[in-house]
């Protein structure tokens, strides 16, 4: 990994997107590059339609009055992003972190991080943005949205950071979950931390080949992996193997076989997301 996106925006979930970045910038020695998007919306002039019955001169003088209110609104927007940029940077760098660079684009988010992230290796995000609705317990829909779209691995940061020892990677043998034991096996984000690989199903000569040809290429990586096939149902399987084994990062494919996977996130992974406390890398 030589370049990953931090997506800021100033909620809660900000800070815990710095403190993640530092921790896997200082595992892998990659560049950290912070993103902070506006909306069109924030930075445009607003057209105003005004009626036909005030006079032309007070019209006149209305729109001028409401343009210059957008403008310094603009440059509020713009300045606010700045700020939230600086702070974080700085977050980032006083946990010993070099070559951390700030960008801020105006567009739409999912656009902008594409045109970022075709020149890096990973995306982090907080869970939920500004907006979310922490009573009912949803996710934010721009992550949803990054998540359907990117080509790289996304790191969905819990809402606190705390050391990560354990991980654990749920399994089904689809293709993104493939490629997460694959880039598990060779990627330096994951050296020297405890390995288990559990499978949700019901354990047969098949599952245990798949099981097996997964453990297999994580112990050609150097790990130690300790891996079951649990009966369950996938969600249940893996929360509770979460919270009994202290697991600390969940890493998982985005997608299941799900003949819909490229319209929704796959079920399974959305409630992943949404109930776990820990923080969960997801492989397209």
């Amino acid at each position: 990994m030589s370049k990953f996106i931090a997506l800021v925006d100033g909620s809660i979930y900000s800070k815990s997107v710095c403190d993640h970045a530092a921790w896997i910038a200082a595992r892998t020695g990659s560049e950290v590059e912070i993103l902070h998007v506006l909306g069109r919306r924030d930075v445009a002039t607003a057209q105003s339609d005004l009626s036909g019955s005030i006079a032309l001169g007070a019209r006149t003088a209305i729109l001028e009055e409401l343009s210059a209110l957008d403008e310094r609104r603009a440059r509020l927007s713009q300045q606010r992003g700045w700020a939230i940029l600086d702070d974080a940077k700085a977050l980032i760098e006083a946990a010993g972190i070099a070559g951390v660079t700030t960008r801020l684009r105006i567009g739409d988010l999912v656009e902008e991080v594409a045109a970022c992230e075709a020149h890096a290796d990973m995306v982090v995000i907080g869970k939920r943005g500004e907006a979310a609705d922490f009573a009912r317990l949803h996710l934010g829909s721009n992550l949803e949205r990054i998540v359907r779209s990117a080509s790289k691995p996304t790191f969905v940061a819990s809402r606190a950071f705390k050391p990560i020892e354990r991980f654990l990677i749920a399994f089904d043998d689809g293709a993104s979950s493939m490629k997460a034991v694959d880039h598990v096996a060779r990627s330096t984000l994951y050296a020297g931390l405890q390995c288990r690989l559990v499978m949700a199903g019901v354990e047969t000569d098949e599952t245990s080949r798949q099981l097996n040809n997964a453990r297999a290429i994580l112990e050609a990586g150097g790990y130690d992996v300790a891996g079951a096939v649990v009966a369950g149902q996938p969600e249940k399987v893996i929360a509770e193997a979460v919270e009994a084994d202290g697991i600390d990062l969940l890493v998982m494919g985005a997608y299941g076989h799900s003949k819909i996977r490229n319209l929704i996130i796959g079920s399974t992974t959305t409630e992943m997301v949404r109930s776990c406390q820990v923080p969960v890398v997801l492989y397209r």
